[in-house]
């Protein structure tokens, strides 16, 4: 019976850990763009690919557009990059209106 009850403390704040850990992130779509292109309205679709590699190569932020029009930064710009102009889906934390992306796919 003792070692019944010391596993219930053990496992039991193990579990609440695991728990929390999945509910970090969120799951969250849309197309990847530069900020600049994104702010005017006019990014979000595949047929603005190029255009997005052409201003990020200048210098502009990429960020996803989602479904709904909104706007969210990316804080780890290398993990998308190449993914670049296409339709994803991130596994992220949202901080604010920032993204902190662990894992994405391709949604086109």
């Amino acid at each position: 019976m003792n070692v019944e009850v010391n596993m219930k403390f053990v496992v039991g704040p193990a579990m609440l850990l695991f728990l929390a850990g999945l509910a970090g992130g969120a799951e969250f779509t849309g197309y990847l763009a530069d900020a600049k292109c994104a702010k005017g309205g006019k990014a979000a679709s595949a047929s603005h690919s190029a255009c997005s590699a052409k201003c990020v190569e200048a210098g502009e932020k990429i960020v996803l557009v989602s479904e709904d029009d909104k706007i969210y930064q990316i804080k780890n710009q290398d993990k998308v990059k190449p993914h670049l102009g296409h339709k994803v889906a991130l596994e992220a934390k949202l901080d604010g209106d920032s993204l902190d992306v662990e894992t994405g796919r391709y949604l086109d």
